[in-house]
């Protein structure tokens, strides 16, 4: 399991490819990372490398952005979201203890 979740973080696609799996253009995942929406890796050379888990963030941006939301309004919900699901892994490993 651990292997699968490592794999899903990986940044394996490039900018374009990134941006065609998730049905939008190339100067909106550089408008999301400038305002903190997520954070692709990056190669030795500077280069953008998306992960599973960064195509499932952008499909999250994309709903709330066809829901009505602005950017603003975006980091504002993706924020809530990271942090409930910190208290639910914290409130699973200590329910496992």
């Amino acid at each position: 399991m651990a292997h699968a979740e490592l794999d899903r973080s990986r940044g394996v696609y490039g900018i374009s490819i990134a941006a065609e799996l998730v049905g939008t253009g190339t100067q909106n995942l550089r408008a999301y990372e400038a305002r903190g929406l997520l954070t692709p890796g990056r190669t030795a050379g500077g280069t953008r490398r998306y992960s599973a888990d960064d195509l499932d963030r952008l499909r999250r941006i994309g709903d709330l952005l066809e829901a009505g939301l602005n950017l603003a309004g975006v980091a504002m919900v993706m924020q809530l979201q990271d942090e409930n699901q910190e208290l639910r892994q914290q409130s699973n490993t200590k329910s496992a203890r």
